[in-house]
């Protein structure tokens, strides 16, 4: 059965760094791209960067220059390390993954089919 939990979420304070995991299980990130979103309270949901099941990576506007996201095929895991964090990156993060072909540069913008549940990322002094 194939499931992404989200971790690391939490309250940072502005200018701080947080390190969200997406644990996914019963697929190979060979054949999967990752997604990146996040919503906040009476906004649209935000793609925030993608890792490819070739490990290509991209990122929004928003975050260039201060996340990084990166896998470990072996253990399955994707993380998003968020430094210079702002108010503004306030939301809840979710993993989503999609099926693409083996090891392609592919980081569909929409229908992902499998998603978690979220961590909540809080940034405030």
């Amino acid at each position: 059965q194939l499931q992404l939990v989200e971790s690391g979420g939490g309250l940072v304070q502005p200018g701080g760094s947080l390190r969200l995991s997406c644990a996914a299980s019963g697929l190979s990130l060979d054949y999967y791209a990752i997604y990146w979103f996040r919503q906040s309270p009476g906004k649209e949901r935000e793609g925030v960067s993608c890792i490819s099941s070739s490990g290509s990576t991209n990122y929004a506007d928003s975050v260039k220059g201060r996340f990084t996201i990166t896998k470990d095929n072996a253990k399955r895991t994707v993380h998003l390390q968020m430094n210079s964090l702002k108010p503004e990156d306030t939301a809840t993060y979710y993993c989503a993954a999609e099926r693409v072909p083996y090891r392609s540069n592919t980081c569909p913008r929409a229908g992902y089919e499998y998603w978690g549940r979220g961590t909540q990322v809080t940034v405030s002094s």
